[in-house]
């Protein structure tokens, strides 16, 4: 059975980091802890910025359908598209069971699935891979480029990943974010970010073409080698998609809670 402690610190580091993240992109940003949801709402172009979660613990049936409705009326109160996202492990059995309908009668919709991840893998090894340079998100030029390998990966628009990231000094100077160059050119990258002890890893992403190289793996591994190294941190944090998932176990992330990405239904 899952260790339902690294579940909530699972969740707990979602609305802590996503706090970070989000007043960064805009300090007038849409940023609540209500009772049993934590609103985390940059309205920017970059759906991810854009996030509801579910934070309560040993949510039974009914409760969970008040508080899908309550996020759903938040989300279409919105002007830009985001993600409710939903840690199952923190629902009751009954809850969980009934997750999906739920969510359909609130209007939403299961756009992707997740797993959240931790591990006391600190400090990990200098990175090496045959084919890539290294190289740190130090000025603005390197995060366009780092939001254009996450639009590309996830399906975006460019000028929304722009939207999220450009400009901020947060991810130039106190997150450490790197691109992976093969010949020059970026073709992977990944960030971390201390919060509350932890190394909390973000928007690893791999150009579409360049996948199933392991550069993902790599520029994952030098993330969390230069943020351990500068923080003295010796446990990280991620949430992995389905695509990800089979990488992380092998740099010493065990899986926890499975998630639920749910996006509002499209009306006709």
């Amino acid at each position: 059975m899952r260790d339902l402690a690294d579940s909530l610190e699972s969740m707990e580091q979602l609305a802590a980091v996503w706090r970070t993240m989000v007043l960064d992109r805009d300090p007038r940003a849409d940023v609540r802890d209500l009772p049993g949801i934590a609103v985390r709402w940059a309205d920017c172009r970059f759906a991810f910025w854009n996030c509801v979660t579910l934070t309560g613990f040993g949510t039974g049936a009914g409760l969970l359908k008040e508080r899908l409705d309550e996020a759903a009326a938040i989300m279409r109160a919105k002007r830009h598209p985001g993600f409710l996202w939903v840690f199952e492990d923190l629902l009751d059995e009954e809850a969980r069971a009934g997750l999906g309908a739920a969510a359909e009668q609130s209007g939403l919709v299961h756009a992707f699935p997740g797993t959240g991840m931790a591990g006391d893998l600190l400090p990990v090894a200098e990175p090496a891979h045959p084919d890539l340079e290294f190289v740190r998100v130090t000025d603005a030029e390197r995060l366009r480029a780092f939001a254009d390998l996450n639009s590309r990966a996830y399906g975006f628009p460019l000028e929304d990943g722009r939207d999220g990231l450009l400009p901020s000094p947060l991810w130039t100077r106190r997150t450490h974010a790197y691109l992976a160059l093969r010949k020059g050119e970026p073709v992977s990258c990944a960030a971390t970010v201390e919060s509350a002890g932890r190394l909390f890893v973000l928007l690893v992403a791999t150009d579409p073409r360049q996948q199933r190289r392991g550069y993902g793996e790599a520029v994952t591994r030098k993330a969390l080698y230069e943020g351990g190294r500068a923080t003295g941190a010796t446990r990280a944090v991620l949430h992995a998609t389905a695509a990800g998932a089979p990488v992380y176990p092998r740099i010493g992330f065990a899986p926890n809670s499975p998630m639920g990405f749910y996006a509002l239904r499209e009306t006709p």
